[in-house]
């Protein structure tokens, strides 16, 4: 069993609130278009002409070789944490995405990344789970690199 783990919503509602991101810079403001744009505190795709972020992100605490930062949008309007169970809607438009597992101490576990169709997302995330040495896994846009959420044991 896993669960998908979105941005901690205190995180989010200082960048909301125009706080820093991983680069020490201001979010910035834009409008959605509606496709392409998923929050990453919600899991639901920013409808079209709703306000949203975007911003540079680390889903590390510390920097570090693995710690790879990257664009992320966010709903520029309160929004509320996903925490249901089963994939969010951000996790089931693209036909693939990029999974690879982590180790306790935040580093990339070797022979786990692989780039995975939507239909056998579980199936891929129970296989890296079976391996001891994986601590959390992280799911990646398959074209883009960009970070989309964390998956925990549940």
């Amino acid at each position: 069993m896993f669960k998908i783990t979105a941005l901690p919503t205190d995180d989010v509602r200082a960048l909301q609130a125009g706080g820093p991101d991983a680069y020490g810079a201001t979010p910035e403001r834009t409008v959605s278009t509606g496709a392409g744009n998923p929050c990453r505190h919600c899991l639901q795709n920013i409808p079209e002409g709703k306000e949203m972020l975007i911003l540079a992100h680390r889903p590390f605490l510390e920097t570090q070789p693995y710690a790879e930062t990257g664009p992320i949008f966010l709903c520029a309007a309160s929004c509320e944490r996903h925490e249901g169970a089963g994939m969010p809607e951000i996790l089931t438009t693209s036909p693939d995405y990029l999974i690879k597992g982590y180790g306790l101490d935040d580093r990339i576990v070797y022979g786990t990344g692989v780039v995975t169709p939507m239909d056998r997302m579980s199936a891929a995330i129970t296989e890296i789970f079976a391996r001891p040495d994986v601590a959390y896994i992280h799911v990646r846009s398959a074209r883009n690199n960009c970070y989309q959420a964390r998956i925990d044991r549940a």
